[in-house]
């Protein structure tokens, strides 16, 4: 049986991340908090938890070839930067300068592809992902081609900035790919007993002259590199203007545009996903019991919401992290 770890092309992580508590970094934002766009406290706040993620890649993917910690300057005090694994990137080193300075995630992971000896494959995270249990390249690459779902369907139940995001991306890839060929060409990435009852959204969507939408679980995603310099290649002056936005706001355009493109192209392979998303609530048992059983190999555990009590559930939450990784990684002082 081949090992799961065997792979013949370096893997990354991608890890953007900013301290909302650094008086230089808040300093340079309230210049600009007039800006259009959205400044929600809750896009910036910091649990206090990064370090558990660290614990989880040393625990459970040793075999990862750099960390990319993409930052704007800070670098959390605890991180060891000597790690061989490490690489710290500022926001200067890889957005180009008229795009700077950014508050807006959408600009930063956009531009990703110039971080400089960044791998054709990686894997983008974010500070909200924990992982559980053993990860392997497998689950995130296969055959060279990013892990992934296709799963179109209508959503209606999201908010009008996370429409508008998804229109604006939907309607790039929808200038590019005709669906009937797609569905004609890729059968079995698209009906795929992996994807179980997810089945039943494709067929519904299939009377849709134009794609929809597509499931996202919120997870870390796998990427080609090379997908995004196709796109800024092909729609420079879309990608251009939505980078100009300093917040997030109703023109942006995402890092999900490069998804669509991998799915609508067929370089996927099909997966079941590995993880599960939480949004932080007043009550979080059922989140206890998942980390305590390690029932998924990565969660999200999202900030959400601006009415919790802050401060009391992050001691909280972190408790149940520190309960199942207690023992400092190498990542840390």
């Amino acid at each position: 049986m081949k090992d799961k770890n065997t792979y013949s092309f370096k893997i990354d992580f991608v890890l953007p991340w900013v301290d909302g508590n650094d008086p230089k970094w808040l300093k340079e934002k309230n210049k600009y908090i007039t800006y259009k766009g959205d400044s929600n406290i809750n896009r910036y706040r910091d649990f206090d938890n990064l370090k558990y993620l660290f614990r989880g890649i040393e625990k459970y993917a040793s075999w990862v070839n750099k960390i990319f910690f993409v930052t704007w300057g800070h670098i959390p005090k605890w991180l060891n930067t000597n790690n061989e694994k490490i690489r710290i990137v500022k926001h200067d080193e890889f957005i180009p300068k008229e795009y700077l300075p950014t508050f807006n995630s959408n600009v930063i992971e956009l531009n990703l592809h110039r971080i400089q000896d960044l791998s054709e494959h990686f894997v983008l995270f974010n500070d909200d992902l924990f992982i559980l249990k053993k990860i392997y390249p497998c689950d995130f690459f296969k055959n060279g081609l990013p892990r992934d779902m296709f799963v179109e369907y209508v959503k209606k139940d999201c908010s009008q900035r996370h429409i508008t995001l998804r229109t604006n991306n939907l309607n790039i890839v929808n200038k590019y790919f005709n669906k009937k060929d797609f569905y004609k060409n890729n059968k079995n990435k698209i009906f795929n007993i992996i994807y179980g009852c997810n089945n039943l959204k494709n067929i519904s969507s299939y009377k849709y002259s134009n794609f929809c939408d597509f499931k996202n679980n919120h997870l870390t995603q796998s990427f080609l590199k090379s997908t995004f310099i196709k796109i800024w290649n092909i729609e420079f002056e879309a990608l251009n203007t939505s980078c100009l936005n300093k917040f997030r706001y109703s023109t942006d355009i995402g890092q999900s545009i490069c998804r669509y493109f991998q799915l609508l192209s067929g370089n996927f392979s099909p997966y079941k996903s590995i993880g599960k998303y939480f949004i932080i609530k007043e009550n979080n048992a059922k989140l206890k019991n998942v980390i305590h059983n390690r029932k998924y190999k990565i969660i999200c555990i999202n900030d959400a919401s601006v009415s919790v009590d802050f401060e009391k559930l992050k001691k909280e939450i972190n408790g149940f992290l520190n309960e199942i990784l207690p023992k400092k990684s190498s990542f840390e002082k």
